[in-house]
């Protein structure tokens, strides 16, 4: 496509960009001074305000949503012989974290909204499934409600992986909130793309204080002391390996980060939520390119923008559009490469009761747009008309409506 080529030299906009600023370097600066740079009193801080964020009860920092997830998996003494149910549009640390329990992943298939299906978590349950992870896919909230009445049915316990999901809401409260949620823990990432970041990073929330003191134990090698306070009652300095654990904490710095990270959290989904409604209304009312589900039973934290182009109406697939927007400058990005196309899943992930058709046919025409709440609103018209002129390059013969696409291009004109 020839109009690519005006574009090489133009600022390129990435898929993402992290919100840090000089609040971020100073509190890390001061974490230095303080000579204290693993697990300390910046952590618990940062564990604290971010439950009373959520309206969790309990929170455990750690160095990563993946390990939020395996330490409540392991909590929950999930392991050889069980099942767990997820879905196949997500990333594959959360199905690793079933496979490292020795227990088996079952996949459901997605409903509207990419989510993963009450109603195929319904059909994939056995006499063996002990848990679900539900998957707040881009930010938008899962049918909790659902999930949950599922759960009690079948006595299953849930740990949703909310990596997306810090802001998120689900029928008035935070994801996780002890006022509504019936989960057992909840996960988040902290990852250099998310909406909240400590470079790396995550928490894992839960209502239940049982769950809570075991994961405690759990994320620094089963020790019963925490590595800053090891000091028992009597005053003597002391502690116990009391079960097999991991090394799955976050230091000072990434938490003193995280503390600036929240003081913001609130400004900077507000700004996605602006630009994906930008998004929406420069690319919407089109045949052949489709904007996300937004909310409908909370507010959509709008982690990602996930446009769905329309394999029907345009001769281009989803690869060379990614292609062609990268060589007009354009950063995108995939979420995500369904479990079953990973060659280390495809012995179970092929068989027939794992099967989601949805899933995989979603897969094809899926395209993560930059979102980030740095971003300009030129910029977001920026790609927005990029992706519009591409589109209109691309369209079937048989579909074109040249009287039409005038009128879509003047009235872009006209909003640019």
């Amino acid at each position: 496509m020839s109009v690519g080529a005006s574009m090489l030299n133009r600022e390129f906009i990435p898929f993402n960009r992290p919100e840090i600023g000089m609040d971020e370097l100073n509190e890390v600066a001061e974490v230095l001074r303080s000579g204290w740079l693993t697990t300390g009193e910046r952590t618990k801080r940062f564990e604290v305000e971010l439950c009373g964020y959520t309206g969790a009860r309990f929170g455990q920092a750690v160095n990563s949503c993946t390990a939020g997830l395996h330490l409540a998996l392991a909590a929950l003494n999930i392991g050889p012989g069980d099942e767990v149910i997820t879905t196949p549009l997500t990333f594959c640390a959360t199905v690793n974290v079933i496979l490292h329990q020795g227990a088996t992943p079952v996949l459901a298939d997605i409903g509207d909204d990419f989510n993963i299906s009450p109603a195929a978590i319904r059909e994939r349950i056995t006499p063996r499934t002990r848990a679900i992870i539900p998957v707040h896919f881009a930010g938008l909230p899962c049918r909790m409600t659902e999930i949950w009445e599922i759960a009690r049915e079948r006595g299953l316990a849930v740990v949703e992986d909310a990596a997306h999901a810090i802001g998120t809401h689900y029928r008035g409260h935070h994801i996780g909130d002890a006022a509504v949620s019936r989960s057992d823990a909840v996960a988040y990432s902290f990852y250099a793309t998310k909406n909240l970041t400590t470079g790396e990073g995550g928490m894992v929330t839960t209502n239940r204080e049982d769950l809570y003191e075991r994961m405690r134990r759990m994320t620094l090698h089963g020790i019963s002391r925490d590595a800053w306070n090891r000091y028992a009652e009597n005053g003597s300095w002391y502690y116990e390996v009391v079960e097999p654990g991991f090394k799955y904490n976050l230091s000072d710095l990434q938490s003193a980060i995280g503390l600036v990270q929240l003081k913001k959290i609130e400004a900077m989904t507000a700004r996605r939520a602006e630009l994906a409604g930008l998004y929406d209304r420069l690319l919407g009312g089109r045949d052949d390119l489709m904007t996300p589900p937004d909310e409908e039973f909370g507010r959509h934290c709008w982690h990602l923008y996930v446009l769905r182009i329309n394999p029907a109406a345009l001769s281009i697939s989803r690869d060379e559009f990614i292609k062609e927007l990268h060589s007009r400058g354009i950063g995108t990005s995939v979420h995500f490469i369904p479990i079953p196309l990973h060659p280390f899943f495809k012995a179970w992930a092929g068989l027939e009761e794992n099967q989601c058709p949805r899933a995989m046919s979603l897969y094809r025409q899926i395209i993560s747009l930059p979102l980030y709440p740095g971003m300009s609103e030129e910029q977001v018209r920026r790609v927005a008309r990029e992706v519009i002129d591409i589109a209109d390059q691309s369209r079937c013969r048989e579909s074109i409506n040249v009287p039409e696409l005038e009128e879509h291009r003047r009235a872009m004109a006209s909003a640019t």
